[in-house]
């Protein structure tokens, strides 16, 4: 007889006592607590009435570009985002910086905290070529028992500027498509702004999508009403390829510094063509509007962009943290607020990335973590300590490795 796993006596969400028994990989039962007694030889963690909450979700980072467990990097670049790119691209090549090194040593900090999710945009860069790909490649093939991650092949400098690069991401979906070297997702940046041609920046990459497949997480950094402009072509876009409910856009800068009328009248475009925002609530720039978005009927959840790399000193791998930011950002005080801000790092990020079986139900893939907290509120505003972390059935410890 096969044997399961059994989490007793933990709070769902801070309900009542439940026992959830793991069969495998999977979430077999969610029951009230001591109804059903474990089976000899079973596995059981006893849960003592802390609160259970599926795995986290990293919607967005850049794990090839990080120095996590490497010296300091000291930060003396220029305040453009040009100047970052440039000076991104000058120490990589300099220091030899090992995508495959920073990536799975990010990427285990991750799964200890509780993530077992994760989307991270890789650069496609024509003096690098794929070799960033390749080793954050190698990292999700590592983890990929306990880690479901996804790639987003992101041209840092666009797409148009620097010869080379449109070849580049054809050859990274492509690899994704036909083996285990390659990306699940095309990323896009400032079509306008970095590329300086939206539409026929837009046009490459909705013609590249569209060849392979794959959906579109576009970073859109420009502000006001340039960025409105872009949004209203990639809406066009959405539109005509029917890519609706394919793309993300993150950061979207410009939906919080637009006229009230200018800015319901996007959502409401956005909403019905089920385009998700993402954003990682920076404190020094505008953000989409957290309230208005919801009640238009918007996906919109969090992550962290870059941590600890040349852009940023920043940055954790706890997605509790990312919530607390979220809701410190947004002004949400309210325990019910600060549940919503959880959503932005579970189930709202794992719909936007279309992550599937996600979630603490039967049938679900057994992702848990068990944390020392009355509220979901709590947890989100003290982060306590991870109790327990479970990942795809595998009980993850603090010094998990591989």
């Amino acid at each position: 007889m096969k044997t399961s796993t059994w989490i007793v006596n933990a709070r769902l969400f801070g309900g009542a006592p439940v026992d959830v028994r793991i069969a495998g990989t999977t979430i077999d039962a969610i029951l009230p607590h001591g109804e059903r007694q474990p089976a000899p030889g079973d596995s059981v963690i006893d849960g003592a009435l802390g609160l259970l909450l599926p795995g986290f979700v990293e919607g967005h980072t850049h794990l090839d570009k990080t120095t996590w467990g490497m010296p300091w990097y000291r930060n003396a670049v220029g305040p453009r985002l040009t100047d970052r790119i440039e000076n991104e691209r000058r120490w990589r090549a300099a220091s030899g910086h090992d995508a495959a090194q920073a990536s799975r040593a990010l990427a285990l900090a991750f799964l200890r905290a509780g993530t077992t999710r994760l989307r991270t945009h890789v650069d496609i860069d024509s003096d690098a070529g794929l070799r960033h790909l390749e080793g954050v490649a190698s990292t999700r093939a590592a983890l990929a028992d306990v880690l479901d991650m996804q790639i987003v092949a992101f041209p840092q400098s666009g797409v148009m500027k620097r010869p080379g690069t449109r070849e580049l991401l054809d050859a990274a979906l492509a690899n994704g498509t036909n083996g285990t070297n390659g990306a699940d997702v095309l990323g896009a940046l400032d079509p306008a702004a970095i590329d300086g041609d939206p539409a026929a920046s837009l046009d490459i990459t909705f013609a590249l999508a569209t060849k392979h497949g794959k959906p579109i997480d576009i970073h859109l950094h420009e502000p006001g009403e340039l960025g409105a402009f872009t949004f209203d072509l990639l809406l066009d876009r959405v539109e005509a390829h029917g890519f609706a409910g394919h793309v993300v856009v993150s950061h979207a800068f410009c939906l919080g510094a637009l006229p009230d009328a200018r800015r319901g009248a996007l959502l409401e475009r956005i909403a019905r063509l089920n385009v998700a925002l993402l954003t990682t609530a920076p404190a020094s720039v505008s953000v989409p509007p957290f309230r208005e978005a919801r009640a238009a009927g918007v996906t919109l959840f969090g992550g962290n962009d870059g941590i600890r790399d040349a852009w940023t000193p920043f940055g954790s791998p706890d997605m509790l943290e990312r919530a607390m930011l979220i809701a410190m950002r947004y002004d949400l005080r309210r325990d019910d607020d600060l549940a919503t801000a959880f959503d932005c790092v579970s189930s709202e990020a794992a719909r936007a990335c279309g992550f599937a079986q996600y979630g603490l139900a039967p049938g679900m893939r057994a992702d848990l973590v068990l944390v020392e907290a009355e509220t979901v509120a709590q947890a989100v505003a003290m982060r306590p300590p991870r109790r327990f972390v479970m990942a795809n059935g595998t009980p993850i410890a603090a010094d998990f490795t591989r």
